[in-house]
């Protein structure tokens, strides 16, 4: 039995008029008739009732007929999911980040694809940087945004945008955006950051700012999480320097000034990853990419 005797079958159910069905299949009406009888051969059931005027089903056809048609329409529904799955609009994703990135980029991402992408499912995973690549490795995430570009020769690495960075400083501070002229200003204060003996591109980075300014920045606080960092400041333990997106989601008692220095935001994943989910997700990334920052 082939699925299209079926689909002839169903055809000529609904028409009961071999010569108006196979008409409308783009067929002889013999051949018509040829793949209905060796469908009645086959299952050894009589599916119509022949005569000169009339074409009916048996009472085993019309059983066949109302089966037959939702399992046609299950069959349809699978391919239809199949085709989504290959085209990446359906599926799951693991998805890693910096907290600096859940004010603008990470949300606009996710918003984008809830439009575009419905069926993906997306699971949002926040470690600390160093170990972004072990997870994408382990399969415990496919697709990382982080600062420091991807080291592993297994993992493929994209620049997306550049951002300042910022001094974060209480809001009563004496510093504004208008008499700031240099780090060297706060160089007495004490600094909450990252660890500086961490070997991530992002802390080079960050070193190689204060670097600029020649000035060793008093740690008194070690922290990776933006939220809390900011709400130490906001307390007044201390200033620091992070991207200037903390800004967009900052909370009160802070304030930030921009530093003529910046750092990158990267897109991380395997490359022997092939799955359509994920290169759909990197179509949207990088649409999102290009309203921020510069390339």
């Amino acid at each position: 039995m082939e699925l299209l005797q079926i689909e002839y079958f169903l055809a000529l159910s609904r028409e009961l008029h071999f010569w108006n069905t196979a008409e409308k299949l783009f067929i002889t009406q013999s051949a018509l008739s040829r793949q209905i009888k060796a469908l009645e051969e086959e299952l050894g059931v009589q599916l119509f009732e022949r005569s000169k005027r009339s074409v009916k089903l048996t009472p085993a056809g019309a059983f066949l007929a109302g089966q037959w048609t939702r399992m046609l329409e299950e069959v349809e529904r699978i391919h239809r999911q199949a085709r989504s799955i290959h085209e990446g609009a359906q599926g799951f994703l693991r998805i890693g980040y910096p907290g600096s990135t859940t004010y603008a980029f990470l949300p606009e991402l996710i918003a984008h694809l809830a439009r575009e992408a419905p069926a993906v499912k997306i699971e949002l995973v926040e470690p600390t940087d160093i170990s972004f690549e072990q997870l994408l490795l382990n399969y415990q995430m496919d697709i990382a945004f982080r600062r420091d570009p991807a080291e592993n020769a297994a993992l493929r690495s994209e620049p997306l945008y550049d951002e300042p960075f910022a001094l974060i400083i209480p809001e009563g501070h004496r510093l504004t955006q208008e008499n700031f002229s240099s780090l060297q200003q706060v160089s007495d204060e004490p600094f909450i950051l990252p660890g500086l003996h961490h070997k991530t591109f992002y802390v080079a980075s960050l070193r190689r700012l204060f670097d600029s300014y020649g000035i060793s920045p008093d740690v008194r606080i070690e922290s990776d999480f933006g939220g809390m960092v900011l709400s130490l400041v906001a307390r007044g333990l201390g200033v620091s320097v992070m991207p200037a997106s903390y800004a967009r989601s900052a909370p009160p008692g802070v304030r930030f000034i921009e530093l003529p220095h910046k750092t990158r935001l990267y897109a991380a994943w395997r490359k022997d990853d092939h799955n359509p989910v994920l290169t759909r997700v990197l179509e949207a990334v990088r649409t999102i990419a290009a309203q921020f920052g510069t390339r």
